[in-house]
């Protein structure tokens, strides 16, 4: 019930101190960790598990600006560039490529929304083409229909979930950087209000700059410090079949179901946005701020069991730093996935590109997506700490916009001018600022 996953050797040595210690190996950390370590900063990633395990191998690989929040646009079109420029800088192989995605629709509103972010998107330099009918009709002939309308986002692409984050981590390492596998961070140590060190469980690391890229952990580890950081995680299921079925676009969106070609040439397939609601103490905790992205995305969300509670990643509880975490107790997230949900998906799959009922279903996987109440990351130094730095809630879509995040939060380590405007992502924003802002895509 795992998604496949590259597996990489970790650094022999824990260093006794670092100019920056990430916690969390999934995209945000490790390319975080690569534009540290590619300017010379000495640089340590920790991950409780193996790099990638967790949300960062278990989505569709969509690398994409197209239905983009206006807040998340330009970070989403500078990550492309960075995709690109990433294997021309370290000859790693991320599977990326700009395949173009394929929306299709029968539905006029939601068409006539397509519409108005296509308007958008021009004052932003952003290229996206709708499709009529006949044009819609010809790129979706796989699926024999014929369609209302569509778009095209030409430029968009998609990367290799399997392997884009281990060979990342990989780079940090050619860099000069470490990278430590199976190595839980427990917590942080302060010393007047400012960070001195990073304790973990094979022993602390001196620093006074650390970045939180923990992904659904987050906010159990912020807890810790004393630091409100409003996360809910939604748990998504979904499956890959194997190669043969032919003719299929390469990244295809349905209301009914998405398709995306994988490296090997068979398919993942998932339905946008459709989701598990695992009740948990911080699910309860933080529901007032989540009301509005919840009356938003209802319809898609139902309510799931205690996966979430065995899974241990959403608790309240605090912990000592000499003693077992939740984090070591569970190296990976790997939920259980929902086989109603895994079933639906397979059948409106096929319904959609009769082809893949010539081929069998190959991997089953969940994971769990973390989300800010707003949508948007929370990106930046937390107030109350200084150098301490949350990289958290990606809301799905940090898969894509990982080599952006990374790269911006580098350039305010390191005094630079960010690679894009860092104030729209500010936790701070998350105390008043964000109640009902819900992003649209």
């Amino acid at each position: 019930m795992s998604a496949p996953l590259l597996h990489i050797e970790s650094s022999p040595l824990l260093p006794g101190e670092a100019d920056v210690v990430v916690i969390g190996g999934g995209v945000v950390g490790v390319f975080t960790s690569y534009y540290l370590a590619s300017r010379g900063i000495k640089v340590a990633l920790l991950e409780k598990g193996r790099v990638g395990a967790e949300q960062s191998s278990r989505n569709w690989g969509w690398c994409r600006q197209q239905n983009r929040d206006a807040r998340e646009l330009p970070i989403a079109t500078r990550s492309l560039d960075l995709w690109e420029r990433f294997a021309e800088e370290t000859g790693e192989d991320t599977g990326f490529r700009r395949c173009g995605l394929l929306y299709l629709s029968n539905d006029e509103a939601e068409l006539a929304g397509w519409a108005k972010w296509r308007d958008f998107a021009r004052s932003a330099g952003v290229t996206t083409h709708m499709l009529s009918t006949e044009e819609a009709s010809e790129r979706g002939k796989a699926t024999g229909r014929k369609w209302k309308g569509g778009v095209f986002s030409p430029t968009d692409g998609t990367a290799d979930p399997s392997k884009a984050v281990p060979v990342a981590a990989r780079a940090i390492m050619a860099a000069g950087g470490t990278v430590h596998q199976h190595c839980a961070a427990r917590g942080i140590e302060l010393s007047a209000g400012r960070v001195t060190g990073v304790v973990t469980e094979a022993g602390t690391i001196r620093t006074k700059t650390v970045v939180m890229a923990g992904g659904a952990w987050a906010s159990s580890f912020c807890n810790q410090l004393g630091i409100r950081f409003p996360q809910a995680s939604v748990r998504q299921s979904i499956l890959a079949v194997g190669p043969g079925a032919a003719g299929l676009p390469d990244a295809l969106h349905n209301s009914l179901v998405s398709v995306t070609r994988r490296r090997n040439g068979g398919y993942t397939l998932a339905i946008s946005g459709r989701a598990r609601v695992d009740p948990t103490p911080q699910q309860f905790r933080f529901s007032r701020e989540f009301l509005p992205m919840f009356v938003r995305r209802w319809r898609s969300l139902a309510t799931g069991a205690f996966e979430g509670l065995r899974q241990g990643h959403e608790s309240l509880a605090k912990w000592a730093l000499d003693e077992v975490t939740p984090m070591e107790r569970n190296r990976t997230l790997n939920p259980r996935p929902n086989k109603r949900q895994i079933r639906l998906t397979h059948q409106r799959a096929c319904d959609l590109l009769p082809e893949l009922r010539r081929v069998a279903i190959s991997d089953v996987w969940a994971g769990y997506i973390d989300s800010t109440p707003d949508g948007v990351p929370a990106i930046g130094e937390v107030e109350a700490i200084p150098g301490f730095i949350l990289a958290a809630g990606f809301s799905g879509h940090g898969f894509g916009i990982g080599p952006g995040a990374g790269h911006m939060i580098a350039d305010i380590i390191t005094g630079r001018t960010p690679i894009v405007d860092p104030r729209p992502y500010r936790p701070e924003r998350l105390k008043t600022g964000a109640w009902g802002k819900v992003a649209e895509f």
